[in-house]
């Protein structure tokens, strides 16, 4: 089976995505066991758009039957909708307001630039700088929502939030890896 990516490091980024990817959604899906559907099926809506964002990535990385455009065009919905409804339609509970208000706004900033840069017909001239602009915020939230879970009393539900909330930088990460080499490629 011929590879798409053919460098040593790009293949690490995108088998570190999918393994770390994978072990986290498998973690989550036990959790959702553990817990119960009644307590966890959030978590089983957002794993869905995760699985699909890991199966795309593993199509593309592979060169099965997925072109540049549409893994760029699905992920990016995948990422959306679960930006959308993680952080913003149902935001979890956080220790302080001003926290809660910071992490809406870096949601709504990071759902802008998936809308922006997916939306350009001319996708392939979005800098490096701004591909990885997404996954920085993604993960600025991610940390925001770390700290908010270290400053809150220890419960049994803590190991498996502090696993849920670093899913998405991570497909993320996979998904500006991709999409930098993608944007390398043309402009050569």
């Amino acid at each position: 089976m011929q590879t798409r990516f053919t460098k040593n490091a790009k293949i690490f980024d995108i088998g570190i995505t999918a393994v770390a990817g994978m072990v986290s959604i498998g973690i989550m899906l036990y959790g959702v066991g553990h817990f119960g559907l009644k307590e966890a099926w959030p978590e089983l809506v957002l794993n869905l758009f995760y699985v699909a964002c890991l199966v795309m990535i593993w199509m593309y990385f592979f060169n099965y039957r997925i072109t540049t455009q549409q893994f760029n065009y699905w992920c990016s919905i995948s990422v959306g909708v679960t930006v959308l409804l993680r952080d913003i339609l149902f935001p979890p509970p956080l220790a302080f307001y001003a926290l809660h208000l910071i992490c809406l706004a870096l949601s709504v900033l990071l759902l802008c630039m998936l809308t922006y840069f997916y939306a350009r017909k001319d996708w392939q001239s979005y800098t490096k700088r701004n591909l990885w602009a997404i996954c920085i915020i993604d993960i600025l939230i991610a940390s925001l929502y770390n700290y908010d879970i270290f400053i809150e009393p220890y419960d049994e539900y803590t190991n498996y939030m502090l696993t849920e909330i670093w899913i998405r930088p991570t497909i993320t990460y996979g998904l500006v890896a991709c999409f930098v080499t993608e944007a390398k490629e043309q402009n050569e």
